[in-house]
């Protein structure tokens, strides 16, 4: 292979881990972005939306941006990722109230979903099936190298900067990664018809808008307080930013841009072109799943997983979930060029990855959820910043598992790879099932994280593998989408029925305590029974940490029974060439 496949794909990569860093890098930033927008700390489930709108980002239109790989093509699909995620970190930057910073967390979460089935069905293009492992789990170990540093590279700004730093650091390295996967991939030939240069009058109407919306979200008090600039300011209306003049400079320029793109000869984006892409990649059934994704992401990321299963408008998301799901089904039994093509799932290793990764996300939400609830309830109470830093243990194995089992699933069948990865995470998951008050204290308690994270990241590869194996090439996309969309699901799915199990066992915990006035002598509060709360709390967690052992088994089974026919070693290709000649 020559270098500049390998430098696109490298680049590729790049992106991924640091749209993997953008996931968490919110964990420890999310107090000052919820001050930013007039959210107190103590209502922390008011600001839910900034995490479930990069969610719904990331999932529900993840099938759809997979299709349109497959048919756009890689590169402008992973350029127009990393473009929409560079627009998403410059509105989350300059976020002013609630609705703002969720439209950029959800664009962020559109861009930096969008890299991921590119970059999985782009090692497919440039690697045959049975060398496909070892890229696989490289891939797999950046955006796992991504998951650790992020909150790390987070606290780092946070120390000698504001939170804004952060997106604005995002964007600026967005649009040098869009940059250079555009100038690395290969050129193709412009076509004879192709007349005219560069859309300079696209490109002014796009600063304009860019700069009056820049102003219009700021409001550089300078400006406003000036007697001149300031009338730019003033509403027409009521009290709303964007009815402003300079707004409606803003949204004006942004108009004519889109008509533009619209119209003409060689616009700046070509958005006819992409509008014909978006209906050969059935746009109707995509918004169909995106719906019925939409409503399941809602109903459980809204909730919180420490005292309730689902929101309280849980109930309401999920019908509607179920009324999308049915119409997309009767969709795709009608369009005559549906989301999922006719077949593209049917071999048992394409379908049994979606079961798999399902499992392996409702297992790996127990560790990055409820590990840092543990380190909380137990050693650091005192500390979220602390108790995060305990899951870094556990996902700095990852990397380290995904590479070998991209290795290993090159000579050994992926069911059997992924089985053994999931039996280490569910051995480990028993390892932490026994730890108590101080456990995290003893050096011993880095074994079952160490151990976790290698296991889950064994398992990453064979599965991508098994996939892009037994999928035709014109469905890669869609196909890694889908099973990205499958670990995600679980995971959301996951942390809900984990989490049910667990409360069951707190509350029964609770109604063994003896009453407060009895162990307090008389007082309503006392350190003693403050101890036995967490103990109760402990039981809670250890039963979470069971309940996921026995998915991180299941994921494991349907591993060996499901992979069996996939195509991923060298000693199968070279069956299928003796069964060929």
């Amino acid at each position: 292979m020559s270098t500049a496949p390998r430098l696109l794909l490298g680049l590729a990569s790049a992106a991924v881990a640091f749209a993997a860093a953008d996931t968490y890098v919110v964990v420890l930033a999310l107090p000052e972005m919820m001050n930013a927008v007039g959210v107190p700390i103590d209502q922390l489930q008011r600001a839910a939306p900034i995490v479930s709108g990069f969610l719904l980002g990331y999932v529900a239109m993840l099938p759809l941006i997979g299709r349109i790989a497959d048919l756009r093509g890689r590169v402008p699909v992973l350029v127009a990722a990393l473009v929409v995620f560079a627009a998403g970190s410059l509105v989350t930057a300059l976020a002013y109230d609630m609705p703002s910073m969720v439209t950029g967390r959800f664009l962020q979460g559109l861009g930096g979903g969008g890299l991921v089935p590119a970059t999985l069905a782009l090692v497919a293009d440039l690697y045959p099936a049975d060398r496909r492992g070892v890229p696989l789990g490289v891939v797999s170990a950046v955006q796992e190298i991504g998951s650790v540093l992020g909150p790390l590279f987070g606290a780092a700004v946070l120390v000698f900067a504001d939170w804004r730093v952060i997106f604005l650091i995002n964007l600026l390295v967005g649009l040098v990664l869009a940059v250079a996967v555009r100038a690395s991939a290969p050129r193709a030939a412009p076509p004879e018809t192709d007349s005219g240069g560069f859309d300079w009058a696209g490109a002014a109407l796009l600063l304009v808008a860019l700069a009056a919306g820049v102003l219009t979200m700021t409001q550089p008090a300078p400006l406003l307080q000036d007697l001149t600039w300031g009338q730019a300011f003033i509403p027409f209306v009521s009290d709303g930013r964007w009815l402003s003049p300079v707004g409606l400079v803003a949204m004006v320029s942004g108009l004519l841009l889109l008509v533009r793109c619209c119209t003409a000869a060689r616009p700046l984006v070509d958005l006819r072109g992409w509008g014909r892409t978006l209906r050969a990649a059935d746009l109707t059934g995509a918004l169909l799943l995106g719906l019925a994704l939409a409503g399941v992401i809602l109903a459980f990321a809204t909730a919180d997983p420490k005292v309730e299963v689902f929101s309280e408008q849980g109930l309401w998301y999920l019908l509607g979930s179920l009324a999308a799901a049915v119409a997309f089904g009767l969709h795709l039994r009608r369009s005559p060029a549906p989301l999922v093509p006719p077949g593209a799932m049917r071999r048992t290793p394409a379908w049994g990855s979606l079961a798999v990764s399902l499992f392996v996300g409702a297992a790996l939400v127990a560790a990055l959820i409820d590990i840092p609830l543990f380190a909380r309830t137990t050693v650091h109470s005192d500390s979220q910043l602390m108790a995060a830093l305990v899951l870094v243990r556990f996902l700095i194995a990852l990397p380290v598992g995904a590479v070998l089992g991209g290795y290993l699933s090159r000579t050994l069948p992926a069911g059997v790879v992924t089985a053994v990865g999931m039996a280490l995470a569910a051995v480990a998951f028993v390892m932490m099932s026994r730890w108590g008050l101080t456990s995290l204290d003893d050096v011993a308690s880095n074994l079952p994280l160490l151990l976790g994270g290698f296991g889950f990241g064994l398992a990453l590869a064979p599965v991508n593998a098994a996939v892009l194996a037994s999928t035709d090439h014109d469905v890669h996309g869609l196909a890694s989408a889908l099973v990205v969309v499958a670990r995600m699901v679980g995971m959301l799915v996951g942390i809900s029925a984990l989490t049910t199990i667990g409360l069951r066992r707190y509350y029964a915990e609770q109604a063994d305590l003896a009453d407060v006035r009895d162990v307090c002598d008389g007082r309503s509060r006392c350190a003693e029974f403050t101890e036995l709360l967490k103990v109760a709390g402990i039981a809670q967690e250890q039963t979470v940490f069971l309940g996921a052992a026995v998915c991180a088994v299941v994921a494991g089974v349907l591993a060996l029974l499901l992979f069996r026919s996939a195509r991923t070693r060298t000693i199968d290709a070279g069956e299928m060439l003796r069964s060929a000649g």
